[in-house]
């Protein structure tokens, strides 16, 4: 790079004016040019398994199995060519994209049709840790690209945020979407600064069978913490665990949130016998969330939410609806109220 300087600027005075004009020309568009376009056109990510993945950008043919809340936050729907069968029910996919249901469905959440991922002479699949010999084989059989992804906290879902910027040359639009999430969490950090460890009040996040809690290693938990809570199934050291309803007396949370989509209701936690000596259930606090994907950007209107709920005193004075909606707005293009429609 230094030689191509020295030669760039060290144009003798008596050159020919032409060229000297087209020198300058040239090194004008270099600087004006955005680094997307001036850039190596082969990225290498490292993925969740530890593979080292090369990809050709800018991907224009992208099978989005999960993840698929990032379409909108990035505007890559025009990219996308295949996706997992839970989009078609995803309030914020719904919203954001009418006829979706008309975009090829590659499988279930828990498995991909080789055979559909072949059809679509996809660039890129980007899916989760699922089964890592099944995605060797996607790999081998369809001669495609993948990306696994399977974020344990708050600094990986950025950085899984950030790589599929990267990937699809969205780099402004990730970086916009963090910071509206760091907003909404300078807030919630606001408000939880000077709670002592002795007042802090012990929650627990129930998973798709009310047995099933969140342990440390999910970005639940970091929520939790931030809000100035501790999540006593921290001591769980994985995503979530199934245990038996005695050691969840044992722990006794002062809070409750059932995941969005469990089949079950906080009513069916409140009026169970077996919980009733629960500190949660004795005072009537166990609240069921929405059904927003902890895998998204929502995930900061999800902790202000449960924020507000861990500690309703400290938020009186906050407008969560008028703060959520204009994250929505910012960061996927539409009304709060759009989804809402559909989530009702």
């Amino acid at each position: 790079m230094k030689a191509h300087k020295l030669h760039m600027f060290s144009l003798p005075f008596s050159a020919h004016p032409v060229l000297k004009m087209s020198c300058i020309i040239l090194l004008i568009i270099f600087v004006l040019l955005p680094p997307s376009l001036i850039r190596a056109a082969t990225l290498t990510v490292k993925d969740k398994r530890g593979e080292a993945v090369k990809i050709e950008t800018p991907v224009k043919r992208a099978i989005i199995h999960v993840n698929y809340e990032l379409i909108p936050a990035l505007g890559i729907w025009d990219r996308v060519v295949g996706v997992g069968n839970t989009a078609f029910t995803n309030d914020l996919v719904r919203a954001t994209k009418p006829g979706t249901q008309n975009i090829p469905i590659v499988g279930e959440i828990n498995a991909i049709s080789v055979e559909q991922v072949v059809s679509l002479k996809a660039d890129l699949l980007i899916t989760w840790t699922y089964n890592i010999e099944e995605l060797r084989f996607i790999e081998q059989k369809g001669k495609i690209k993948v990306v696994a992804f399977y974020p344990e906290n708050l600094g990986e879902f950025y950085e899984m945020l950030r790589t599929m910027g990267a990937i699809f040359e969205k780099e402004q639009e990730s970086s916009a979407t963090i910071e509206r999430m760091e907003e909404i969490f300078s807030l919630i950090r606001k408000k939880a600064v000077n709670i002592s460890n002795a007042n802090k009040r012990s929650v627990l996040w129930l998973g798709s069978k009310s047995t099933v809690v969140i342990g440390k290693n999910e970005p639940i938990n970091d929520i939790v913490l931030m809000a100035g809570g501790w999540n006593p199934a921290a001591v769980i050291n994985q995503n979530s665990a199934e245990v038996s309803v005695e050691q969840i007396i044992l722990w006794n949370p002062d809070v409750i949130f059932i995941t969005g989509h469990a089949t079950y209701s906080a009513k069916d936690i409140l009026n169970n016998p077996q919980w009733k000596h629960v500190r949660a259930v004795r005072e009537g606090r166990v609240y069921k969330a929405p059904q927003w994907s902890t895998w998204s950007p929502r995930l900061a209107p999800v902790a202000l939410w449960m924020a507000g709920r861990i500690y309703p005193e400290r938020y009186r004075d906050v407008n969560q609806e008028r703060i959520i909606d204009d994250f929505f707005r910012a960061v996927f293009h539409i009304p709060y109220a759009r989804v809402m429609k559909i989530e009702n």
